[in-house]
């Protein structure tokens, strides 16, 4: 029998969380991020449950060709575009959208041997210090890509470091105002926080990502709790021991924790190599039996302990929820020093998921 830590996808959460993205931008068009395996959510899972989107932003070839298999004929957009001149033929092929972020890349386009044009994202850098142009070289780019037989429609895009703040989009907004000025183009600039908050910054296409999968772009579960946005990943397992500990017994690598008195302890299949993070410290919150309790000690490779004080009537297989409806997954990633990004994309293949 295998290991009985689930990660359960609810692809109803999905669909949902689409449904508030729309609503946050109503008068735009809609990317669906499924970068990074759909966030670690599995794109081949996930994508049929997103298809109410206009199109789908990644980075990889290997999962824009697979939604092309699938059946998608809708807009596909390279969101790092290219990284070597002899892709473009791919991109042809299936009719990909890619962004456009240096002039080495401009030149490939204008060399390259295409059935058709390419729709182009022209990347700017907006402050972030990243991948595009500088605003000052907007212009000119967007003149040479316009003068090129190869390239098709334009759109001007542009990404904020800081749009969980109401500030931090004041001077990347300059920004592109000064490069885009005498420019008639659409626009893509909203990111998850920038469709949920700033409403301006909307445009033609907003790029919602971490709030398809129902975790918070700030981090915090408190900025998206009225929302309405659904977690779209569950992360279960059981307890497999129990330990009745005395005072001064320790648990776990290192001795981090010891009892300050008598204390049951419940031992659980999940650890590191799960993908739950190994820095999440005595006091992370975990769901035992219907009840809220918290981690004890070092996580390990396979296992954690939590504490059975608030759940006596736990035991040996008592389920245990490490994220999910009760447990936010950025109170996990908070505790433990990262944000609900990296524990999505963390979970480990060992992992059994299940779709519902």
């Amino acid at each position: 029998m295998s290991r009985p830590i689930v990660a359960t996808i609810d692809t109803n959460a999905l669909r949902h969380n689409l449904a508030v993205a729309r609503q946050a931008a109503p008068h735009s068009h809609l990317w669906s991020v499924v970068k990074a395996n759909a966030y670690g959510h599995g794109i081949d899972r996930v994508w049929q449950s997103l298809a109410g989107t206009d199109g789908f932003a990644l980075l990889n070839l290997e999962e824009a060709i697979l939604l092309r298999e699938r059946g998608w004929k809708q807009p596909i957009l390279l969101l790092e575009g290219f990284f070597h001149p002899d892709e473009l033929a791919i991109l042809d092929q299936y009719r990909l959208t890619t962004s456009v972020h240096s002039n080495w890349q401009i030149q490939a386009l204008a060399k390259a041997k295409l059935s058709a044009p390419l729709d182009i994202y022209l990347k700017m850098n907006s402050g972030m210090n990243r991948l595009g142009f500088q605003p000052e070289q907007v212009q000119q780019a967007w003149s040479k890509l316009r003068a090129l037989e190869n390239v098709g429609e334009m759109t001007l895009m542009a990404h904020f470091a800081e749009s969980e703040r109401s500030e931090g989009i004041i001077e990347p907004m300059k920004r592109i105002e000064r490069a885009a000025e005498g420019l008639d183009c659409p626009r893509s600039l909203a990111n998850s926080a920038a469709t949920l908050w700033h409403p301006h910054t909307h445009y033609d296409w907003v790029r919602p990502g971490i709030i398809l999968y129902g975790a918070s772009p700030s981090g915090q579960w408190q900025d998206i709790a009225s929302s309405g946005l659904k977690p779209a990943m569950t992360l279960n397992s059981e307890i497999i021991g129990i330990q009745n500990l005395k005072s001064g017994d320790a648990v776990g690598y290192g001795a981090r924790y010891r009892a300050a008195g008598e204390q049951r302890i419940g031992v659980v299949a999940c650890g590191y190599a799960d993908g739950y993070p190994r820095h999440a410290p005595t006091g992370t919150p975990v769901w035992v039996d219907g009840v809220r309790s918290e981690l004890v000690g070092a996580v390990s490779m396979d296992m954690i302990t939590v504490d059975l004080t608030p759940c006596p009537q736990a035991g040996i297989g008592s389920q245990v929820e490490l994220w999910g409806d009760n447990v936010k997954i950025d109170e996990v990633a908070s505790a433990s020093g990262t944000v609900g990004y990296e524990l999505m994309c963390a979970l480990a293949p060992r992992v059994t998921v299940k779709v519902s």
